[in-house]
């Protein structure tokens, strides 16, 4: 967490660059508010999913190669508790950053909603424990910073394309459709779109965020697995 403080490249992905993104998203919808309206929970979500993964990726990655995290191992602490306080301190900022996406996209971007605002954040929050894990899990395949960035066409352009950002599920290819079901992104974009548009509670979405929370505890048990020290 220190490191990432002293960082300025790592304050300004978490501080300026969803804001910057965002901005240029509002303002390329200016005259569409409608259509605006309807891509904001999918392009929230997906932004959320995006900075995320980078921000933990890379800051994970660094505590590797600073040895940070050897030193962590020859501790009794387990293997599992490393990665479970890593994931506490990395949600700190992740969540942060999430919440400046969303209120940002709520009230400066002007997006028009119908749900508690509240909600819509804890469904940010569980997509960013996913985010977290899946910046950890894909950090440990990563020699450099550079090998943290090219897991996005794997891990999250699919995503990106399948989950109902550019189109419903429901008009995809059918053959896309059974495999546009099984990705994170998907559940978490139907479950904000819900509540964003469709005014629906927590309650209603419990499926989606429990698809969720599902792959965010697979994935830091795999990590666990797979972690190296350096």
């Amino acid at each position: 967490m220190r490191e990432i403080v002293r960082d300025r490249r790592s304050l300004a992905l978490i501080f300026l660059a969803p804001l910057l993104v965002m901005a240029l998203v509002g303002f390329s919808f200016s005259e569409k508010q409608d259509t605006l309206d309807r891509v904001a929970p999918a392009l929230i979500s997906v932004f959320t999913l995006l900075f995320t993964f980078v921000l933990t990726g890379i800051s994970f990655l660094r505590e590797r190669s600073q040895g940070t995290l050897e030193r962590l191992y020859v501790t009794p602490v387990g293997r599992g508790d490393v990665l479970i306080g890593y994931l506490l301190g990395f949600l700190i900022f992740a969540a942060l950053q999430s919440l400046l996406i969303l209120l940002f996209t709520v009230f400066v971007v002007d997006v028009n909603y119908q749900g508690d605002v509240r909600q819509m954040f804890v469904v940010l929050i569980v997509l960013t424990v996913f985010g977290v894990n899946l910046g950890i899990f894909a950090s440990t395949f990563a020699r450099n910073e550079f090998q943290v960035v090219q897991f996005i066409p794997l891990l999250i352009a699919p995503q990106i394309f399948l989950s109902g950002v550019l189109m419903p599920v429901e008009e995809l290819p059918s053959y896309f459709q059974n495999p546009a079901e099984i990705l994170p992104l998907t559940h978490a974009v139907r479950a904000l779109r819900d509540i964003m548009l469709r005014g629906e509670s927590l309650g209603d979405v419990v499926s989606e965020l429990g698809v969720l929370a599902a792959y965010a505890v697979g994935l830091l048990a795999v990590a666990a697995t797979t972690v190296r020290r350096t």
